[in-house]
């Protein structure tokens, strides 16, 4: 089984003081990954035009890679437009299209990058300028690798640009859950959205996710896709759940189990993470990667 998973820590994004995203956590999860010596680490390969276009409107991504946005959709995605934006944009995108196929190859595979299911078809927003859980779905499906495909989606704010995306798309399967008060405050329609009150703590999360994942399951996927965000953590200072270090874990074997037990390929991105300090947000996150190399295995 597969120790590889990609990276896109050395295309940093140069930040204004006090910008709310952590861009340094990709950096610490892969040095938190390292110290344990299980895993290798491939620099995740740029995705091409052509790829992100399976997902995504021609001219949006034209515009977006030549600097032609708008103030506007600038501002909406939430990072200043640079030639290093783009390289790092299409490095996470890239990464989760070499997840994808090293799931295929060896039963999963992990992008430290990844997860940006804010980007609409046409438009970014929260941070997300393409959807790579979206370019590599289709990608597996027009080249003939997938034909059911299911996202399981545990940020702790709505998939709404993948439900977008997919909203008319009965073959592909788009589960979130996530915290009913928070950003996206327009929420889109998932084939199953699961809204938590602020404040859910473990035992009620995880009584929710075992409620869902046998109809994912009923779905019969060809490939899970695993947006694994760490922002319910308690210290998160955007989630506004109460989730513990200890309940992510346990969200985490929960799905991986499951998906194992039905040897389905598993595709494994973070997500988000806005803990204070920083540090909690990496640990979650290299916990995330630990318990997948216990249960699909390391070697």
């Amino acid at each position: 089984m597969s120790r590889r998973l990609f990276y896109t820590d050395h295309y940093t994004i140069d930040l204004p003081p006090g910008h709310r995203f952590p861009m340094a956590k990709y950096r610490m999860v892969r040095d938190l990954l390292t110290a344990d010596g299980v895993f290798e680490f491939v620099i995740a390969p740029l995705a091409s035009a052509s790829d992100v276009e399976l997902a995504h409107d021609s001219d949006y991504v034209r515009r977006f890679l030549t600097g032609a946005l708008s103030a506007q959709e600038i501002r909406r995605i939430g990072f200043p437009w640079s030639e290093q934006l783009v390289r790092r944009t299409l490095a996470s995108v890239g990464g989760t299209l070499a997840a994808a196929q090293e799931a295929l190859r060896a039963g999963w595979g992990g992008n430290l990058a990844g997860g940006t299911h804010h980007a609409f078809r046409a438009e970014g927003s929260g941070f997300c300028v393409f959807n790579d859980l979206a370019v590599a779905i289709q990608w597996l499906r027009k080249s003939g690798r997938a034909e059911h495909v299911a996202v399981i989606d545990l940020d702790v704010h709505q998939g709404d640009g993948t439900a977008q995306i997919f909203g008319d798309e009965p073959n592909v399967l788009t589960f979130s859950m996530h915290c009913e008060a928070n950003f996206p405050f327009r929420k889109q329609q998932s084939k199953i959205d699961i809204s938590l009150p602020d404040g859910t703590g473990d035992g009620e999360y995880l009584e929710q996710l075992r409620t869902v994942l046998p109809q994912v399951l009923e779905f019969r996927p060809d490939v899970v896709f695993y947006q694994s965000g760490v922002d319910g953590l308690y210290s998160d200072a955007l989630g506004k759940l109460h989730l513990t270090h200890d309940g992510l874990k346990q969200r985490d074997r929960l799905v991986m189990n499951v998906v194992r037990d039905a040897a389905i390929p598993f595709v494994i991105t973070l997500g988000g993470g806005y803990s204070k300090p920083i540090e909690l947000t990496a640990e979650a996150h290299a916990n995330t990667l630990r318990i997948a190399a216990e249960v699909f295995g390391s070697d």
